[in-house]
């Protein structure tokens, strides 16, 4: 097993969805297969405009052929690994790529920096991860009875430990990724609640306002920006029982066992549409809010 870097463009002609699977052509596939099993770390090349650099991880289960189009293959994402990184991690580390293995002998960039599939030391994983995990610019929580819970956000140490195996260990823990997946979906909605509008921060500089799951964890939903969204804490707790839901063009779905809808209009937005995330490519995805519609929503 070894780990890889996967360039993905938003833009991508392949067939992909990063939290489940990523297509790529023949001629990657001696590299791909060294990473089964193992974790990954996504990218963006320098060429995108607005490029995030490396900007998440995940772990590969397994590689197949793409039986719908001949000559490329599928590598399966392993369900709830998929992180994407708080502080995405630029390409270039002032004058030096991050990517240290991408200098030749001479020091300097070497053409293995084009390959869309190509491995990455443990060195160079780690380097990333601990920069894109770390925790020192955080968007804090609600200071309540949740958030002083053991290994809540309140106690937290800097993503730093002993050996690379706890490193490893530590991506799957709830607490980091709760964590991450609040930084990641507030930063995406400017700290505003998405139903209300409201963007309040308290006293003691924390933001009034939860990042929901659309499709929740017990569910397999994943820790990405697109089955996320930013929720104050009522219009949360309505949208995990069912009594507020989306339609796909994020207008805002009232149940019929709400029994006071006039009370409920007048505290969401007046156009009974959700704020979109300050980036349209960070908007739920379909195929979460039907999820959510179809097995937690009221009608």
């Amino acid at each position: 097993m070894a780990h890889c870097v996967f360039m993905l463009r938003p833009d991508s002609i392949y067939d992909d969805s990063p939290s489940e699977q990523y297509q790529f052509p023949k001629q990657y596939l001696d590299r791909a297969s060294t990473s089964v099993g193992d974790w990954i770390v996504y990218l963006e090349p320098k060429k995108v405009r607005d490029t995030r650099g490396y900007y998440a991880i995940a772990r590969i289960e397994r590689i197949v052929p793409d039986i719908s189009e001949p000559g490329r293959f599928l590598a399966h994402i392993e369900p709830g690994s998929y992180l994407d990184f708080p502080n995405p991690v630029p390409f270039n580390d002032g004058d030096t790529p991050v990517e240290r293995g991408l200098l030749n002998e001479n020091g300097k960039l070497s053409g293995r920096a084009q390959a869309a599939v190509r491995p990455i030391s443990s060195a160079d994983f780690l380097r990333i991860i601990d920069r894109g995990l770390d925790q020192s610019d955080q968007v804090l929580p609600r200071l309540d009875i949740e958030d002083t819970a053991p290994g809540s956000a309140e106690q937290q140490s800097p993503f730093m430990l002993e050996t690379e195996r706890q490193r490893f260990d530590q991506l799957v823990s709830r607490p980091l990724r709760d964590r991450a997946f609040r930084r990641v979906v507030l930063r995406a909605y400017d700290e505003r609640c998405s139903f209300t509008g409201l963007k309040l921060i308290n006293g003691g500089g924390r933001a009034e306002v939860n990042a929901a799951h659309i499709k929740p964890v017990e569910h397999n939903g994943p820790d990405i920006v697109h089955n996320g969204i930013a929720l104050s804490g009522t219009a949360h707790w309505m949208f995990d029982r069912g009594l507020i839901s989306l339609s796909n063009d994020l207008k805002i779905l009232i149940s019929r066992h709400v029994n006071d809808r006039a009370s409920v209009e007048s505290f969401i937005n007046t156009d009974l549409h959700a704020i979109p995330p300050i980036r349209s490519m960070d908007r739920p995805h379909p195929h979460f809010l039907e999820w959510h519609r179809e097995h937690c929503f009221k009608s």
